[in-house]
């Protein structure tokens, strides 16, 4: 009889596992971003979010959990259950960009607190400036800024600390030129600024400045991209003008480091197939991203990548978290 107890002990138990990990598989899945409504990171987990209950017929809900740049919502996503129902969409500043300039505020470890899922999306960034700025391309605007420095090597960004901030370091050290950055509060007043002529040059997200290019009111020199821009096709990139300068922002999907391997998987293979589907990738087109779709593994090495590549300019900038 004790045997025959145990037997059936251990058939309930099984049973339970099983059931459990059904639960996990069929009950609702939560994207974390760390950035507010209306963003862009939202925007496209929103889009990302809708195709993907309907691949996996399986309800899937955003909350936006902004603060500290993005890092609550890794924080948040490294504290849930490792079962695959949480998951984390953001974009590289936090995952490789963070750990240089936060260094000693930071609380996850981008490479053993997660799991990564799918790379969806890159970016682009670029340098523009005011129209008032009398070159058209980036060696006109080099030799323009080597006549004055004292007066020409000044350009802005949405922040300091910013992914364009660092861009902007990079392209200094590449052009041999003294630029000096000016931290704008925000997106919004840096593009007032620049077409106010009050900043000379600006490096921002490319797609952020589109509007002020179609009005006139100032001009994209660059993108920094491997390839030119479908938002800028004749926008040519900072190697095509003889610069060896390439920088490709991301957003990816991650989850809690943990989950099961064929959670994982069955996760990454739907968000590859959700990130193919023509609808899907002209929504994210229309809102100047550029979609990609890769698994795990090149996820795993561009993130790797970026955190070599982005170290030595942010230590170049002298950078200080407040």
């Amino acid at each position: 009889m004790n045997y025959k107890k145990f037997i059936n002990a251990a058939i309930i138990f099984m049973v339970g596992l099983h059931l459990s990990a059904a639960i996990a598989q069929t009950g609702a899945i939560k994207i974390i971003v760390g950035y507010p409504p209306g963003a862009t990171s939202d925007a496209l987990t929103r889009v990302f979010a809708d195709a993907l209950s309907k691949r996996l017929n399986q309800a899937v809900v955003v909350e936006n959990k902004p603060g500290a740049g993005g890092m609550l919502a890794n924080q948040a996503v490294k504290a849930a259950p490792p079962d695959g129902t949480t998951l984390l969409m953001t974009p590289v500043a936090t995952m490789s960009i963070f750990p240089h300039s936060y260094s000693g505020q930071i609380k996850y470890d981008p490479f053993k607190d997660f799991v990564p899922v799918a790379h969806l999306s890159n970016f682009q960034l670029g340098l523009g400036v005011a129209t008032k700025v009398p070159a058209t391309n980036l060696k006109e605007y080099v030799a323009w800024v080597k006549s004055d420095t004292q007066k020409n090597a000044f350009y802005g960004s949405a922040a300091s600390g910013s992914l364009p901030h660092f861009f902007g370091v990079m392209f200094a050290k590449n052009a041999a030129i003294p630029l000096q950055h000016v931290p704008y509060r925000g997106t919004a007043a840096s593009m007032q600024a620049l077409a106010s002529g009050e900043i000379t040059a600006l490096s921002t997200v490319a797609a952020d400045i589109q509007t002020l290019v179609d009005g006139g009111r100032a001009r994209l020199l660059a993108v920094a991209g491997e390839k030119r821009s479908p938002q800028f096709p004749n926008v040519p990139t900072f190697k095509e003008q003889g610069f060896d300068l390439v920088a490709t922002p991301w957003y990816a999907l991650f989850t809690t480091s943990g989950t099961p391997a064929a959670t994982v998987d069955r996760l990454s293979r739907a968000a590859m197939e959700v990130i193919r589907e023509p609808a899907v990738q002209q929504r994210l087109i229309d809102m100047g991203l550029e979609p990609t779709g890769y698994g795990p593994d090149r996820l795993n090495q561009i993130m790797k990548a970026d955190y070599d590549k982005w170290g030595p300019p942010i230590r170049e900038s002298g950078f200080k978290p407040d």
